[in-house]
């Protein structure tokens, strides 16, 4: 399944995702700190869903209450509900 997240409060303006049998097999970012954001969707490839969330809900970016990793996160949450 490919699913595209439109991210709140952070740099990055889109998230594409690709989830396979619960195990993300791709994650794109567009906008956003582009060295750090690919380096993140390359570490949650082959990640279950669920360690990803996990892992990488509630990191804060600049006091903003959220961030690209966090903003993953709820695009994955998003994701399984749909």
């Amino acid at each position: 399944m490919k699913y595209t997240y439109i991210p709140r409060g952070v740099c990055s303006r889109l998230i594409e995702i690709e989830i396979e049998d619960d195990v993300i097999k791709g994650c794109r970012f567009l906008g956003g700190c582009n060295g750090n954001l690919q380096g993140i969707g390359k570490l949650v490839q082959g990640m279950e869903v669920d360690e990803a969330i996990e892992r990488l809900e509630g990191i804060d970016c600049a006091g903003r209450g959220t961030s690209c990793p966090d903003q993953l996160a709820k695009a994955l949450k998003a994701a399984q509900d749909s």
